[in-house]
């Protein structure tokens, strides 16, 4: 595979209780974590609320921009999990109840000794042609259409429905990092370290202060996906933070 190679996502988060605080999300952090793993980049990330024309505006904006787009929420029995009618929404497809996922929900509820109400049948909705995405936690599956992937909002459903579907993605070439720890604040480093930025375009050199309550550090992340404009980027950061040295003993 090309050293080049670029591939992106975007993620959606639904449900009011995010955009309250009531619950803290979880489903983001892990995203980022499993997408820079493999080498995709998850380049945006929004939070909407149970609004179906939210949903589908936010779902039709992102997958014509990203490669890979993945939601989390709305997808239950109740009310309120209006996802599946958004995404069939946003593809100008019927919402119905999916066969092989009424019979997979059905049979589940039998072994288990529970009647197969119609707010569990709502479980089995989902947009007209969608793929199933496998759900070994708990039966009820998520779905893809498209690029979008509809997964449960209950983070151990997630990162298992997640788990099934990453070795089937297109994967690009891992995000390579380092960090330079940095003795002086971004108040320091902030004009030498635009140059160093400027010099290495094919880097991102992002900078993270820090304060143990008496002095301010800086911790200077260099990433690259080629290893030779990675070393070299980070040669200049460290020189750079030697010449402020320098110049400060000279004072």
């Amino acid at each position: 595979m090309s050293s080049t190679t670029i591939v992106t996502a975007a993620m959606v988060a639904i449900g009011d209780e995010l955009l309250s605080g009531r619950t803290k999300d979880k489903n983001i952090g892990h995203l980022a974590d499993m997408m820079t793993m493999v080498g995709i980049d998850l380049k945006e990330v929004r939070i909407v609320a149970d609004d179906e024309a939210a949903i589908v505006e936010a779902i039709n904006a992102v997958r014509s921009r990203y490669d890979y787009v993945f939601t989390s929420g709305g997808i239950g029995p109740t009310h309120d999990d209006i996802t599946a009618d958004a995404v069939s929404r946003a593809f100008g497809v019927e919402c119905v109840y999916e066969p092989e996922a009424m019979a997979l929900l059905g049979a589940m509820y039998e072994r288990r000794g529970m009647e197969f109400t119609d707010a569990r049948k709502r479980m089995a909705r989902m947009p007209l042609g969608a793929r199933h995405i496998p759900n070994p936690v708990s039966t009820a599956p998520g779905f893809a259409i498209g690029n979008v992937h509809v997964m449960a909002g209950v983070p151990q459903v997630f990162q298992a429905m997640l788990d099934t579907l990453l070795p089937g993605l297109n994967v690009g070439s891992p995000l390579l990092s380092r960090t330079v720890r940095s003795p002086f604040g971004e108040g320091d480093i902030g004009s030498p370290l635009t140059e160093v930025q400027k010099n290495h375009p094919e880097t991102s050199i992002g900078s993270y202060p820090k304060f143990d309550g008496k002095t301010f550090s800086t911790d200077i992340v260099v990433r690259a996906r080629d290893p030779e404009a990675l070393a070299a980027a980070e040669a200049d950061v460290q020189a750079m933070i030697q010449a402020i040295a320098a110049a400060r003993a000279k004072g």
